[in-house]
């Protein structure tokens, strides 16, 4: 990252922290930790001893037990553990799944690979504000439910879906409930002692860990039983085999314990500057906010510039490392299927950026990237037909 360059999509990644990034090294190769965390000998143990006190850490920071945690490479294998996992269990013959049309493409790519093997899934509409309430989850249940795939906070508007609500809803009826989580760990506070989640889906590399690696909470009690999707020695118990990646492990643990000391003070600051931002670029006439404004996580803000073509405003904000949604969907190059989804149209929706911030962004940096986008959005204005108007 250069000083000229402003980074504002720390919702597609985060930098590695420095602290992390000195845990992980003493795994990567010295004499003393290069042991397989399998291995029953000297290093092997000491390798199994660092993942134990990581996997600690990821529990301690969304109120789970240690033994509840199963690493994975991603929150897209943790995903897709538990949602297959769920329904290979259970038989998906005759079963029912509830999800939304906002979720991350690793949900939605997998309710339609299960919907390939004969499982009905129903996906909830947002209202134009990007929320799923409550209620329309429990609208849609039906006998034949087996799960709700739903995520905390939406990637690319903010939005904070009622998940400490439903929850205890969903367990009186018998329905499990899987939670992606990957935007909302060590941003909002997460207690599953007190939210009867029983799948929860985390990522290291948005936690200013490593890429790589990330886990899936798996309720114990009552316990939420998977099939497992990858087979090969039994190990994760029983649920993902696969030699552990110590160095990895050993950087989510420290990206996590550090959430959990600084995410109030984060929350706060960052807050704090993705408001100075809107309110900076506020002075652009036709632009809209997308998302509950009383129901945001900190770090999102999305905004739509009518008039200004959207490959063309990225285009000449190439000082400024902001998306349009998505990394995940970004080859496809169309409209945000998200903003879609939330009624906005085509062009409205191409019009539109993804700002998010993070533990270095800096109010000159808010500062500069608010005057590049007023000044790149007023002069596209002035190229269109229209004069750019709304």
């Amino acid at each position: 990252m250069t000083d000229a360059l402003i980074y504002l999509d720390y919702a597609a990644t985060t930098p590695l922290d420095p602290a992390v990034r000195e845990a992980m090294l003493p795994w990567l190769g010295t004499v003393d930790g290069y042991g397989n965390p399998a291995s029953d000998h000297a290093p092997g143990r000491a390798a199994r001893a660092a993942v134990e006190a990581a996997r600690a850490e990821v529990a301690a920071l969304i109120g789970a037990a240690a033994e509840e945690i199963v690493w994975t490479s991603g929150a897209t294998e943790a995903n897709n553990l538990a949602i297959k996992g769920a329904l290979e269990f259970r038989g998906g013959d005759g079963a029912h799944v509830i999800s939304s049309r906002i979720e991350h493409k690793a949900v939605l790519d997998t309710c339609r690979y299960l919907e390939t093997r004969g499982v009905a899934v129903t996906y909830l509409e947002p209202d134009r504000d990007g929320l799923i309430r409550a209620g329309q989850v429990l609208d849609a249940l039906r006998p034949s439910t087996v799960l709700v795939s739903l995520m905390w906070v939406n990637n690319e508007t903010g939005v904070i879906n009622p998940i400490t609500e439903l929850a205890p809803r969903l367990r009186e009826r018998g329905v499990l409930f899987h939670v992606d989580a990957v935007q909302a760990a060590g941003k909002l506070p997460i207690d599953l002692a007190a939210t009867p989640v029983d799948l929860l889906s985390l990522s290291a590399h948005k936690v200013y860990g490593p890429k790589g690696i990330g886990a899936l909470f798996v309720r114990k009690r009552p316990r939420a039983r998977l099939a497992p999707q990858m087979h090969g020695g039994g190990h994760e118990q029983g649920m993902r085999s696969g030699t552990l990646a110590t160095h990895q492990i050993v950087g989510m643990g420290r990206a996590f314990a550090l959430a959990r000391k600084t995410m109030a003070a984060d929350a706060e600051r960052v807050t704090a500057l993705r408001e100075r931002l809107w309110q900076a670029m506020s002075v652009l006439p036709a632009i809209a906010r997308n998302g509950s404004v009383g129901h945001l996580a900190p770090h999102v803000l999305n905004v739509s510039f009518a008039g200004a073509e959207g490959e063309s405003l990225r285009a000449r904000l190439s000082d400024l490392a902001v998306s349009s949604g998505s990394a995940c969907s970004s080859a496809t190059r169309e409209p945000s299927y998200v903003l879609r989804a939330l009624g906005r149209d085509d062009e409205t929706a191409a019009s539109s950026l993804r700002f998010s911030l993070g533990r270095w962004t800096t109010p000159e940096q808010v500062d500069r990237a608010a005057q590049r986008v007023i000044d790149e959005v007023s002069w596209l204005r002035q190229l269109a037909p229209d004069g750019g108007a709304a």
